[in-house]
């Protein structure tokens, strides 16, 4: 009875080797010899290409509304020698009762407000809660209106209006913050070239 043959020691065991079809190739890829043919990705033109800035673009009336309306309601009175500023809000909500209720529709007014700008229902429902724990906290006399005198739901859900505005423009806003800083420079290096310009004719005078 034999044993079965192995294969001979002496032959090399083929190695496949890395083929990539040009086909399969991505239009903005390439191989990196120095990487073993490692496929490499090069930024396309269209994410190269600088930001163009609109020159209408501005914050939506809706969130400047929002921002003047939570102004009204929760700091547009600044208390004597104390740092606290407080609105109508706080003033109308010591009326019991019909107080609170009127400050709960105008707080509904920024929601709304959010709502027309596009925000998403998730922030929505919390600005919800914000305001519905403002008009919770009118069931409790002196206490409550304390507590609500430093929460301030409004100036809360403006935040998160604004917060979410900001980002989603982020690009945007950075585009025109960059133009506003290269004009500056552009302004100052016309401004020392004038006094260079000033200080040589004082010289040669």
């Amino acid at each position: 009875m034999s044993d079965k043959k192995s294969p001979a020691t002496g032959d090399k065991e083929e190695t496949p080797s890395t083929v990539v079809s040009e086909n399969n190739k991505d239009e903005h890829a390439s191989l990196n010899p120095l990487q073993g043919g490692v496929e490499i990705h090069q930024p396309s033109q269209q994410l190269q290409k600088e930001i163009e800035v609109d020159e209408n673009f501005r914050a939506p009336d809706e969130l400047l509304k929002a921002q003047s309306l939570a102004n009204l309601l929760d700091t547009a009175i600044k208390i004597p020698f104390i740092p606290i500023r407080l609105g109508l809000d706080f003033l109308i909500g010591l009326i019991p009762g019909i107080g609170d209720m009127l400050m709960l529709f105008a707080s509904l007014r920024i929601i709304h407000l959010g709502r027309k700008i596009g925000v998403p229902k998730p922030l929505l429902k919390k600005m919800m809660i914000n305001s519905v724990i403002d008009y919770c906290l009118g069931f409790f006399p002196i206490v409550g209106d304390l507590v609500d005198l430093f929460f301030k739901a409004n100036q809360r859900n403006v935040r998160i209006m604004e917060s979410w505005w900001v980002s989603e423009n982020k690009e945007q806003i950075d585009a025109l913050a960059k133009r506003q800083l290269d004009d500056w420079h552009a302004k100052q290096a016309l401004h020392d070239s004038d006094n260079d310009s000033n200080n040589h004719n004082d010289v040669d005078g």
